[in-house]
């Protein structure tokens, strides 16, 4: 599970990254809780207490919610509960998420062409769009915006980042006119087929445990939970 959190950090980088022994303190302006949080990952060097000490005293000089990224049933988890920390249960994309991976050859379906167009960044990002969400989306290993458009017009798009021999898969997004249309899984046989052109052979992506259709949708397309986490956050923050 460490090995694999790792590469989703490596394809999904912050803006300010330090490191806490093996944790990974992170902050990117409040642009999404993956790279606003610190992955608790193996041995941070200090005693618990000690290091989330030092996540609160990160997340006050970047502007954030002190947060950690927590794999649940991990070695940490209790411990972090001991120290007074709880799930964040208000967390805008849920308290807790599923880890998917699967093969890519399982869902290949032709090869995304990546172009980096603004209808892109308007779908996946929004209108408005932040120097820290350009830098989460555009760094991290070999990326691919791979977009559906229909009259000059974005109506799917998704991205994804290889690293190693992985693809981690995100912001995955229809347009609510063009949904019921297959173009989720069309965009995601591409992606797939991008991936194995760049020596990939898996995909990895996070997925909210409440959001039931996407994660159907990467059941059909032979997923498979591979783990869960959890952001926890002190009980005053």
């Amino acid at each position: 599970m460490d090995h694999l959190e790792s590469l989703c950090a490596r394809a999904w980088p912050a803006l300010a990254e330090v490191p806490l022994g093996d944790w990974l303190m992170r902050a990117a302006d409040g642009f999404t809780g993956r790279a606003n949080s610190t992955l608790t990952c193996g041995d941070p060097g200090l005693p618990i207490p000690r290091a989330l000490g030092a996540v609160e005293g990160f997340a006050r000089e970047h502007g954030i919610k002190p947060t950690t990224h927590v794999v649940v049933a991990s070695a940490h988890e209790q411990a972090i509960e001991d120290a007074g920390w709880h799930v964040d249960l208000d967390h805008p994309g849920g308290a807790e998420s599923l880890v998917m991976t699967g093969a890519l050859e399982k869902f290949a379906d032709g090869v995304a062409e990546s172009r980096d167009l603004p209808g892109w960044w308007e779908l996946a990002a929004g209108s408005e769009v932040s120097a820290a969400q350009r830098h989460v989306l555009g760094s991290g290993g070999n990326v691919c915006f791979a977009s559906i458009t229909e009259n000059g017009t974005v109506v799917a798009a998704v991205r994804g980042a290889v690293v190693e021999d992985v693809v981690h898969v995100a912001r995955l997004a229809v347009r609510p006119s063009h949904r019921r249309q297959g173009l989720a899984r069309r965009l995601m046989g591409e992606l797939a087929g991008w991936g194995l052109e760049q020596g990939a052979t898996t995909c990895v992506l996070q997925v909210a445990e409440h959001n039931e259709p996407a994660i159907r949708l990467y059941e059909e397309l032979g997923c498979t939970e591979h783990h869960r986490y959890r952001y926890w956050v002190p009980a005053v923050s």
